[in-house]
């Protein structure tokens, strides 16, 4: 987890203000990869006191454009926010609880896919999902 000053020197790379809100969103998402929207309203309220939505959504929106954070919604679930950017992974979800984790590129280098025909896109990026069942759940399933 970077320190206070290591958020504020990203954000001022980035080209953006160093706010409060803006540090506590990024702090959140730091300490708890894949996080909700809900969850990162509650933990900048607990820490800030009255920070409005709009604002949250307003900071995420911004630190997503700046590619301080990456938006990642899998299909039938909320949004969510991670640290990780940059490096072209995936992620693997749970079809009972949820929950999220990072997979590395499969094989290769970024993109870790080629299509079959990119119709003349410079591709850069492949987003994957793996779906399946977790090791918390598949044990509770065999219980």
């Amino acid at each position: 987890m970077p320190s206070i000053s290591d958020l504020e020197h990203l954000l001022r790379d980035a080209g953006l203000r160093v706010t409060r809100p803006r540090v506590a969103v990024l702090s959140t998402v730091y300490e708890r990869p894949h996080v909700d929207t809900h969850s990162i309203i509650d933990r900048v309220r607990a820490q800030l006191g009255d920070v409005s939505t709009q604002a949250v959504y307003d900071v995420l929106n911004a630190l997503t454009e700046a590619s301080l954070v990456r938006r990642i919604q899998p299909q039938g679930s909320v949004a969510r926010y991670e640290s990780r950017v940059g490096d072209n992974h995936h992620h693997v979800v749970c079809r009972s609880c949820g929950v999220i984790a990072d997979v590395d590129c499969v094989v290769g280098d970024a993109p870790c896919l080629a299509a079959s025909d990119d119709h003349g896109f410079a591709i850069d990026e492949a987003e994957v999902v793996y779906w399946g069942i977790c090791p918390d759940c598949k044990s509770a399933r065999n219980s």
